[in-house]
């Protein structure tokens, strides 16, 4: 029986995705000398009808590619210049030039686009009968291998149609500030590192329950000298600072639509990409609806799983995770709580599945293992294609499962619903395989996803296809529910 019908509807990746960077040659570099002063020099020497001829063609070519490209030339100069210049004034043009000249354009899907996961959409005006508007996160990779989190919406139905809606131009990085911390979040963290020595209990004591950065430079500046100046206070003083600054918000404005928005790397622990966000429509038990999603943070030498939660994908709020069961890739949260917990699977052995529990959401307990490889076609690793979606017969999981030649494919299990280490069944072939034409791509021979809905009794799933391109499949629920085997 064919379970799977992917569909021709198809989303690429797209090299006009562009935001502006600032760059300061030589800094690119983890140990390169800044040649920033000579720079700055060789523009100042220009002379005025030649900095104003180059602004005018800065502003004809580039302000159309980039929302608030005269304002962000300016914050761009104010970055690089009053280390150089001085008491010296510019002209507003040479300003422009300044900023320009220390700012390139990085295309965010450059090299790759992939690992979809999929939604409800905040808004579902304008649709016919029997449509559902679905907001979908794309991985998106650039120079690099440098990830972001994108979007893009899609309609699903009536019946088996879907369409992908035209992502608009241009990208909006938004924008970011601090966001406040638990201080209990930052034990927990801070226990998972085995960092909680004299200066950090003393520094935790002095915390409000709530706090931010501020609030931590005050309570640093109240330990005892000799707590500071001893041994390992520089470098506890500096690890708080960094987990502390690594929470933030991210704000939209409200006149843009979902596709343009990306959220891209803002704390150090995240300096090397955002991966693989596992999105999920989240109800709390007052009735609440938002968004949550996990994925992976990773700063070139380790990784921290990291989660987002937004009520509206306008404003996200970012936080590290912490406990035994947040320390590997691919997590995933249920979409409510379960017996008054929060529950999310997770791989933290790096290859089998298992599910973890936590009170708040950010503190996650030792997990318990529901699946480890066994398959012919999941031998190396198995884990989550995304959250689990709750059906009349149980939770219905996507799983990955990667076999010989690193062949992936996409299987499932399916969880009781009151007791969700219990697993039920299981597929014992793949649900989805790469097709002949799906073989080649960035990654070769996989297909892999985030996370998919139920709709109309369907399973639709968005999928990566060779980490190169975003393809669709959808299933009958009740003929995957009856295809699966007793455990």
């Amino acid at each position: 029986m064919t379970l799977a019908h992917p569909l021709p509807d198809m989303v690429l990746p797209d090299p006009a995705r562009v935001i502006a960077r600032l760059f300061v040659p030589g800094e690119e570099l983890s140990h390169g000398t800044s040649r920033r002063g000579a720079v700055v020099a060789r523009v100042l020497a220009l002379p005025e009808i030649e900095v104003e001829q180059l602004v005018d063609e800065l502003l004809r070519d580039f302000r159309g590619r980039h929302r608030g490209y005269h304002d962000l030339l300016l914050a761009h100069a104010a970055l690089v210049s009053p280390h150089v210049l001085g008491e010296a004034r510019m002209s507003v043009s040479r300003t422009l030039l300044m900023g320009a000249t220390f700012t390139n354009e990085y295309a965010l899907e450059g090299a790759a686009l992939c690992n979809p996961s999929a939604v409800p959409h905040p808004d579902q005006s304008g649709l016919r009968p029997g449509q559902l508007r679905l907001a979908i996160s794309l991985r998106a990779i650039g120079e690099g291998h440098l990830s972001s989190i994108g979007f893009c919406t899609a309609v699903a139905g009536p019946g088996p149609e879907w369409t992908f809606e035209p992502r608009p131009l241009p990208v909006v990085p938004g924008t970011s500030s601090p966001a406040l911390w638990h201080r209990e979040h930052l034990r927990a963290v801070l226990a998972d590192r085995g960092k909680i020595d004299g200066l950090a209990h003393s520094v935790l004591v002095s915390l409000p329950e709530q706090f931010t950065a501020a609030d931590l430079e005050i309570a640093l500046a109240g330990a005892h000298h000799d707590r500071l100046g001893h041994f390992g206070g520089r470098p506890t003083t500096e690890l708080l600072r960094h987990l502390v600054t690594s929470a933030y918000q991210v704000t939209f404005p409200d006149d843009i639509d979902l596709g343009q928005q990306v959220l891209f790397p803002v704390s150090e622990e995240e300096s090397n990409g955002l991966e693989d966000a596992r999105f999920v429509r989240f109800t709390g038990d007052d009735g609440s609806v938002g968004y949550r999603a996990t994925y992976t943070a990773y700063d070139g030498r380790q990784i921290a799983p990291r989660l987002l939660i937004s009520s509206d994908l306008r404003t996200f709020h970012a936080h590290r995770l912490a406990g035994p069961a947040a320390r590997n890739k691919g997590m995933a949260l249920f979409p409510r709580l379960v017996g008054g917990e929060h529950l999310a699977l997770c791989r933290s052995d790096g290859e089998s599945t298992s599910l973890t529990r936590s009170a708040d959401g950010f503190v996650w307990q030792e997990p318990t293992a529901l699946q480890t490889p066994a398959l012919p076609w999941e031998v190396l690793q198995v884990g989550n294609c995304g959250s689990p979606i709750e059906t009349d017969r149980g939770w219905l999981v996507l799983t990955h499962g990667v076999g010989p030649m690193r062949v992936y494919a996409i299987g499932a299990l399916l969880l009781d619903l009151d007791d969700p280490t219990r697993v039920l069944a299981h597929l014992e072939e793949p649900f989805l395989r790469a097709a002949p034409a799906e073989r080649e791509g960035y990654v070769p021979n996989v297909v892999y996803s985030c996370g998919g809905v139920v709709h109309d009794g369907r399973l639709w799933l968005p999928y990566g296809i060779g980490d190169a391109r975003i393809g669709v499949a959808w299933a009958d629920v009740e003929e995957l529910l009856d295809a699966m085997k007793p455990h």
